[in-house]
């Protein structure tokens, strides 16, 4: 242990620069304002916006998209927080905080949004003809097929769970950290395949089929919490190299990050679980009370 505290003394040293030296930081360098991030989150809400206006406008019912309104300012303001917030800013520094920054993506951002499903006021917040061409391509085969496939519990499920196994190999989050390109790629794989997760837990499964790919998903990163948690060496260098500087060590970064992981992050998808297999013993309750 203290060759590799001395270790990681000797890299900060010597390699003084700090992870995604390429990202735009604001004053203090707390505030990360990257354009692949700012773009799509601002084009996201103003379609939003124009999309629930018009709504608005069309029905007479101003109130009639409150809930999804809410459900995805919420997913979508969590999202920003958490990439472009001093969040994002400490998550370079230590590990404890990136691995917040991730589960905030996943298990916060994603299931807001898609509870929201926000899918058709944003085509309504595009003008009218492309409005209509995307709603074209999104009833396609060749659009409907893939989307149908991805968001099949199993698949989703195996989509999700290989996409956060094989970020936090040790070398590909090691590299991620160190280029702006690739982990700007971790976190859009993260985000996209807990889009395909979360939508078909909620929209797409029974209830019990639902809870029983929550609790897998509960377990296997769990698993991987436990295991950055309890090892007894770093695992991940690059990651935790700038944590002596906040009065950790290396090793205490990595752990406090599988700590994070493995209870807190856990506990979201339990109780979604608990939820979903609330609902299907009710379900299942009022279903044998029709056929007695």
């Amino acid at each position: 242990m203290p060759t590799l505290i001395r270790t990681s003394i000797l890299f900060m040293v010597a390699t003084p620069a700090m992870a995604h030296s390429d990202e735009t930081h604001g004053a203090g360098g707390s505030w990360t304002f990257d354009p692949w991030i700012v773009t799509p989150l601002a084009v996201l809400a103003i379609l939003f916006g124009l999309g629930v206006t018009r709504l608005a406008w069309r029905t007479r019912r101003p109130g009639a998209t409150l809930i999804s309104a809410l459900l995805y300012a919420g997913g979508l303001l969590t999202l920003a927080g958490s990439l472009m917030s001093p969040l994002h800013w400490l998550g370079e520094h230590l590990f404890t905080f990136h691995m917040i920054e991730h589960e905030v993506v996943m298990a916060v951002s994603a299931p807001l949004i898609v509870f929201a499903r926000p899918a058709g006021i944003l085509l309504w917040g595009l003008p009218r003809r492309a409005r209509h061409m995307a709603a074209a391509a999104m009833r396609s085969p060749l659009l409907r097929r893939p989307w149908d496939w991805c968001t099949s519990a199993a698949n989703a499920t195996i989509l999700h769970g290989v996409a956060i196994w094989a970020w936090h190999v040790p070398i590909l989050f090691d590299t991620a950290v160190t280029d702006a390109t690739l982990h700007r790629l971790q976190h859009l794989s993260f985000f996209a395949t807990a889009i395909l997760f979360w939508w078909a837990m909620v929209w797409r499964s029974d209830h019990g089929v639902a809870a029983w790919h929550l609790f897998v998903t509960m377990i296997h990163t769990s698993v991987l919490g436990a295991l950055m948690a309890l090892a007894p060496r770093v695992l991940y260098v690059a990651q935790t190299q700038t944590a002596m500087a906040w009065g950790l060590t290396p090793l205490e970064d990595q752990q406090l990050a599988g700590m994070i992981m493995w209870v807190p992050a856990g506990t979201i998808y339990a109780g979604v679980a608990m939820v979903m297999l609330a609902l299907w013993i009710r379900g299942s309750g009022d279903r044998g009370m029709q056929n007695a």
